[in-house]
């Protein structure tokens, strides 16, 4: 799927996590910002299917989100700077002031661990497995 086509399906799901990240008309808590952002991408990940897009989108869906991200964060890396903050103090401050179900933190913090440090994560699986 083209660019253009992506970035107009994902438009109703970003302008709705700026929306309701909203504490007045010009001012977007980048706290909670960055949670409905990691939560957004790990279920894209996990279904890209469910936003009729195909695995192969995801690239391009990624580019999308990080330019609009960009606009409100300041990060050209939006997407991957937002899991750094999951994976911060503040980042599980703010989730716990959210109230995030365990399950909830549980993945946005599997997503940092694959994000942040890709050999450690797959080093972390394997000794799972081994267990």
């Amino acid at each position: 799927m083209n660019r253009d086509k992506i970035a107009e399906m994902l438009d109703p799901i970003l302008s709705q996590i700026e929306k309701r990240s909203a504490v007045a008309d010009t001012f977007v808590d980048k706290e909670t910002y960055r949670l409905y952002l990691t939560t957004f991408w790990a279920n894209l990940v996990m279904d890209p299917e469910e936003a009729e897009l195909t695995e192969t989108d995801l690239e391009t869906a990624h580019s999308v989100i990080n330019e609009i991200a960009n606009e409100i964060l300041g990060e050209s890396e939006a997407i991957t700077e937002s899991f750094r903050f999951i994976a911060s103090r503040s980042g599980e401050t703010a989730m716990n002031k959210a109230k995030l179900s365990k399950s909830h933190k549980d993945l946005l913090t599997y997503f940092s661990s694959m994000i942040l440090d890709p050999d450690g994560h797959r080093k972390w699986m394997s000794e799972l497995r081994d267990r």
